[in-house]
């Protein structure tokens, strides 16, 4: 077989798989291309998730008719005027963009140059790489980009776009992204003829941030600002407290460049390493301010990953930064027991009384568990007051600890550890670990049995319908999937754009936050492909409600319910782990609490 050149329309072909990969990636190039020109307002329309239409509108610069023409042709750019690859200050560079998405749509391109005033508009039209059409055109000064059915001829392509409703998710995280980047810039976009994204120029970053990201995150996070070495990061980075369940709220940024690089990912993971679980993930927007000649922003056509001539001295600056930041927040940066319940032990105890053998005793404990704790007069004497224990009185038998594999509780530690006496030793618990472990393996058996044919998880209908707000794209994640969320035990439906309305919780739950359980449960929808149904990823849907539904560190038991809890997890499957790979329960032998004393 002969080496041959391959036609121009076939080339292009070949580029767009690489640039355009659904109607997103078309968007991204287009808005980007928009904020290279100098526009102070930038309007998006899209039709069907941008499947059918995406049309982009900006006040910008313009080109003349001849610019237009070398627009649509591959490597012409007006954003490299001195040939510098080494130094890249514009979003855009390759010029590859608009021929490549006009080679898989119907492509229209209609400018107007900014200058001189009395110029006059032109069009240029391009189906599937053809030229259809040329000609003046109305218009202000500015440009305006539209792209109808993206790969309509190419149905190999059409037919591996998402669901409407992913596509337009994926087209407003780009907008957002783009947006954050430059709070100066006006932004608008509308959906089917709805407004979805209202933005006023010339906002500050911390403003145009809070815009754009979930509400409570401007209460819940710090501020960034850091020099070294001749970079700068600022932004805004949520408190370890305030996290989510996947890592599609970080909004990471070079040189305003919207990015997803691994090093920087690296980084905040590695800043935020010992305040969060390894399951849990911030809510940042970090903006990376560095020389253009010390990062490689041509590695990939899409443009989304970087190389840093000095890795080492980035990452140092994002951890020792956000390391910074966080400690200087002081206690709102490490998640505290509420108030209320470091204030338990002294909310329902009485004033001292006197006794006749000259002792103060004073009930301690929990209504009717409480008994009295004797002590000297003279503790009296000291401002400091007497620490406080609690104890219960034997209602029944105590159960053996021999019969017992994981031993019988004794006491509770820090309102977070249950401390049992097995036969051999001594076994420490994490109460919440064990009961997630717990409750997941109790929801397991109710999808089980749904899927059988029987009943699923019972349910426990709300007195008073609970409206939880949320992004519009969780919302219809939660509503394309409410059916089998059902079987769950978890009732929901939509109630307008950004809203769910909850019926109905697992009843194994007990009382949960329907928010934060909504709110995780719209990142787990969104972190896996649409075509695998809940039952396929039943330890994750799963796992995330037991997570809401299981006992909480800084909860006091009683003795009855941390040994109803030991004797579940005796019978229980994988109970030795909780639900992230943690143990739940320690062991002590004997002979190794008795070394500690010098016994032996």
């Amino acid at each position: 077989m002969s080496i041959r050149r391959l036609p121009e329309t076939l080339v292009n072909r070949i580029a767009a798989g690489e640039v355009v990969e659904r109607p997103a990636s078309a968007l991204k190039e287009l808005v980007e291309n928009a904020i290279d020109s100098g526009a102070s307002r930038i309007s998006v329309t899209l039709t069907r998730g941008g499947i059918d239409r995406i049309e982009v509108t900006d006040n910008g610069c313009g080109m003349a008719a001849g610019e237009m023409r070398l627009a649509v042709e591959r490597h012409a750019t007006s954003k490299l005027p001195g040939d510098d690859i080494d130094h890249i200050v514009t979003l855009g560079f390759r010029g590859e963009a608009l021929p490549s998405i006009a080679s898989v749509s119907h492509f229209t391109l209609e400018s107007r140059p900014m200058s001189p005033a009395d110029a006059d508009g032109w069009a240029l039209a391009i189906d599937n790489g053809a030229a259809a059409r040329e000609g003046p055109a109305a218009l202000p000064p500015g440009t305006r980009v539209i792209v109808a059915g993206l790969f309509a001829n190419i149905p190999a392509r059409r037919k591996f776009l998402r669901s409407e409703r992913s596509e337009y998710a994926a087209c407003l995280d780009v907008v957002k992204r783009l947006a954050m980047a430059r709070p100066d810039i006006a932004f608008a976009l509308h959906h089917d003829g709805k407004a979805k994204l209202q933005l006023q120029g010339g906002q500050d970053r911390p403003a145009r941030v809070a815009a754009l990201t979930q509400p409570g995150f401007a209460e819940n996070s710090i501020i960034v600002d850091v020099a070294r070495e001749g970079m700068a990061l600022g932004g805004v980075a949520g408190l370890p407290t305030f996290n989510r369940g996947v890592a599609d709220h970080q909004y990471l940024f070079v040189n305003g460049r919207p990015v997803k690089d691994r090093l920087l990912v690296g980084a905040l993971r590695g800043a935020y390493a010992d305040l969060l679980a390894r399951d849990r993930h911030p809510v940042v927007a970090l903006f990376l301010d560095i020389d253009p000649g010390l990062v490689d922003v041509n590695v990939h056509p899409a443009k989304t990953e970087v190389r840093f001539r000095e890795p080492g001295v980035v990452r140092g600056l994002i951890v020792g930064g956000l390391r910074r930041a966080l400690d200087e927040a002081g206690f709102r940066s490490v998640q505290r027991p509420a108030a209320g319940a470091l204030g338990a032990w002294q909310r329902e105890t009485m004033a001292p009384q006197p006794s006749r053998a000259g002792f103060f005793t004073q009930p301690v404990g929990f209504g009717e568990a409480a008994v009295m704790e004797r002590r000297p007069e003279f503790a009296q004497r000291f401002d400091q007051p007497s620490p406080l224990g609690r104890a219960e009185v034997a209602s029944e038998a105590v159960p053996v600890a021999r019969d017992h594999p994981l031993g019988v509780a004794r006491g509770q530690v820090a309102k977070t550890y249950i401390v049992a006496e097995a036969e051999d030793g001594l076994v420490i618990v994490d109460q919440h670990a064990a009961h997630e472990r717990l409750v997941l393996e109790r929801m397991r058996k109710g999808v089980a049995k749904a899927q059988e044919g029987g009943q699923g998880v019972a349910s426990q209908g709300l007195l008073l319908p609970d409206v939880v707000e949320l992004e519009e794209a969780a919302c219809d994640r939660l509503e394309a999937r409410a059916e089998e969320l059902a079987a769950f035990g978890l009732e929901i439906e939509r109630f307008g754009a950004s809203a769910m309305l909850v019926r109905a919780t697992p009843a194994m739950l007990g009382q949960v936050d329907c928010a934060k359980l909504l709110t995780d449960l719209g990142d787990e929808l969104g972190a896996y492909d649409e075509a695998l149904s809940l039952k396929e990823r039943i330890d994750l849907v799963a796992a995330t409600m037991a997570c809401h539904g299981s006992v909480r560190a800084g909860r006091v038991l009683s003795v009855a319910e941390m040994n109803a809890l030991l004797r579940e997890m005796e019978v229980t499957p994988h109970s030795g782990q909780c639900n992230h790979g943690r143990p739940t329960w320690v062991k002590m032998g004997l002979g190794d609490v008795e070394k500690l004393f010098g016994r032996k």
